[in-house]
Order: C-alpha cells, then sequence, then structure tokens
C-alpha cells in the first residue's frame, strides 16, 4: 500500500502522518510507503516508510515525479487558508484551484482508480446562512477560499462518476487548536482562545461571549479523513459528506476550558468583538447531518471531549499566569 499526503507539514496532516504511521495499515493492507508532500517537511517523524517530497504542489513535474511507482490512496490536504487566499488571490488560485485540478488529473486511471479523500471546507456554503442547516443546504461560497474548493468538488464527483479517481469529499469545519502563530485563517480565534487559556495567557477575543461556531479537534479530523478513505459499498452512491460539527458558542467553550484549568483563569479572557468576523464565524447555526453520522462520521461528541482531544489537559491545577496578551489581526 503506498499512501500520500499532500500539505503532509500542515497542522492536519502532522496528526495524520502520525496517525497513519502508528496504525501502519489501511483499507485492510499494510502501509509500505507513506509518501509526504509539502514545501517543508521538517519535524516529521524519523521512520523508514517515510518518502520525502519538497516542493510545492503547484509544480505539475513534481506530482508526476511523486506518483511515477503507483499510488493508492491519496489524502489531499494542502490549500492556501481562506484570509490568505483572499489577500492574495493568484497564489490562493495556483494552489487551491489549479494544482488540485492537475493531481486529479494526474491520478484519472480506469484500471485501478487511486482512493483520493479530498479536504474541503464548510467555507462553501458562504456567510449567510438559515437559522438551521443541514448537509443538503445549497452552496453561495462568498470567498475565493470557498469557490475554489466547490469547484474542486464537482470534478472529484466527476472523476468519480467516470469511474476513474475513487473521489470522497468532506467538508471540515474550523479544526482546533493550531499553534498560536500567523497562518491565513480568519478562524484562527478559535484555536488562539484554547492555547491561551491552556498556557494562562492573557486573550482578547476578537468575538463575542454569544458568538457561535462549528468545532472540531485535530485528532477526530484524522479519524474522518482515515474513515472517508475506508469507505466501500452503496455508501459511495455519495461522493461528499458536511462532517458532523460540534455547535458551541464561546461561552460554553470558556466553561468547559474553566473546568479543565481553574475558574480563575476566565478574567485572562476579555473580548473585543470584530463585528465583520463575528458575521462572518461567530453567527453559525445548528448543522445536522444526519446522512453522515449514518455513514459513520463523528463529532468529538462534547464540549469536554473537544477540549481534551485537543489540549490533553491535566486536571486543574494552580499554575502562575502571566501577563501576555494575544491580539487576533
Amino acid at each position: 500500500m503506498r499512501v500520500l499526503i499532500t500539505g503532509a507539514n500542515g497542522f492536519v496532516g502532522r496528526e495524520l502522518v502520525r496517525c497513519l504511521l502508528a496504525r501502519g495499515s489501511l483499507r485492510g493492507r499494510v502501509i509500505r510507503s507513506l509518501l509526504v508532500l509539502d514545501t517543508d517537511l521538517q519535524g516529521l517523524p524519523d521512520d523508514a516508510r517515510l518518502r520525502r517530497h519538497v516542493g510545492s504542489i503547484t509544480q505539475a513535474a513534481l506530482i508526476r515525479r511523486v506518483l511515477a511507482d503507483g499510488i493508492d490512496v491519496v489524502f489531499h490536504l494542502a490549500s492556501i487558508p481562506g484570509g490568505a487566499a483572499e489577500d492574495q488571490y493568484e497564489l490562493g488560485y495556483q494552489v487551491n484551484l489549479l494544482a488540485s485540478l492537475e493531481l486529479l488529473n494526474q491520478l484519472r486511471n480506469k484500471a485501478v482508480p487511486p482512493v483520493l479523500v479530498y479536504a474541503s471546507s464548510v467555507a462553501v456554503y458562504g456567510g449567510d446562512l438559515p437559522a438551521k442547516m443541514n448537509e443538503q443546504a445549497e452552496l453561495y461560497p462568498q470567498l475565493s477560499y470557498g469557490t475554489h474548493k466547490a469547484m474542486v468538488e464537482r470534478v472529484v464527483s466527476d472523476l468519480g462518476r467516470r469511474g476513474e479517481v475513487d473521489g470522497r469529499v468532506l467538508r471540515l469545519p474550523a479544526i482546533v487548536a493550531r499553534p498560536r502563530q500567523p497562518n491565513g485563517l480568519r478562524s484562527a480565534f478559535m484555536s488562539d482562545l484554547l492555547r491561551a487559556f491552556a498556557e494562562g495567557a492573557a486573550y482578547e477575543c476578537p468575538v463575542s461571549p454569544e458568538a457561535t461556531a462549528w468545532w472540531m479537534s485535530a485528532r477526530c479530523c484524522v479519524n474522518n479523513l482515515i474513515h472517508a478513505a475506508e469507505i466501500d459499498g452503496p455508501l459511495l452512491s455519495q461522493r461528499v459528506w458536511q462532517l458532523p460539527v460540534l455547535h458551541l458558542s464561546i461561552a460554553q467553550v470558556v466553561d468547559a476550558l474553566a473546568a479543565s484549568y481553574g475558574q480563575q483563569r476566565r478574567e485572562l479572557v476579555s473580548y473585543a468583538a470584530d463585528a465583520r468576523l463575528e458575521a462572518l464565524f461567530g453567527r453559525l447555526p445548528p448543522l445536522k447531518t444526519p446522512l453522515a453520522r449514518a455513514a459513520g462520521f463523528n463529532h468529538d461528541g462534547n464540549v469536554a471531549a473537544l477540549i481534551r482531544n485537543s489540549l490533553n489537559p491535566a486536571p486543574p491545577r494552580h499554575i502562575p499566569l502571566t501577563g501576555e496578551t494575544f491580539h487576533e489581526v
């Protein structure tokens, strides 16, 4: 079994690499080679099964070299995040759209269609959402990132129809808790809140306590990605799934963090709501996903499990608090 992960050194990619190496198998077969592709692969495990390919996915020749010996399963995670893709349109266009289409074209194989798991995004729905959402909602992307994701979704489905690529698309919510560093994600405040609270650092939240969002841990996300790769049979009459999510307010998340790390840390969180940011990422409605749940996809379970899966907190204890403040920009 030869498995490829694009964007392997990203936040979700690193967790997926770790999980697949620990499992050692996929779709009932031993993973002999785990090919990883990214512009920087430092920090990945030292494992003889890893085959490292450093470079940009926008290079068609590089993709050709990576696939030269054949491939069984591809996890396509590489992308330019939403905020960065909006600010740098050409870069987002090249990576999120053209490179994805080139990868799909090179994967086409009617004799033995490779399995492809594509990480799409809830950005395909846009920002003007109904009061109640389900997994069959219409797509109205309002950012270039969501537009490109929706376009690639259609191509994956079409190649599945043609029997040339065995594609499976997952629409991901915000995945937490990413390291606190510039990453081009406008939803980064969700991870920043978790990290700052866990570290005992002051944090100015750019949305109000009443803001609601869709949440998932990286651990849960990876489990869903692997499950998507292993689905077979009648379930593949559907190729696009909206993952189940936890619909939580900032206040609910802070309550869970305080239960894990101590009530005294609440005073470290202040609020300076950005109306535009909250309109885009802090007014998400409940989202029902019975089809995805029936197919075996899951969310973290509850807010306490989300915190545990994201941060692995120790039992509450008194830790000296710092005065450092993190501002969302």
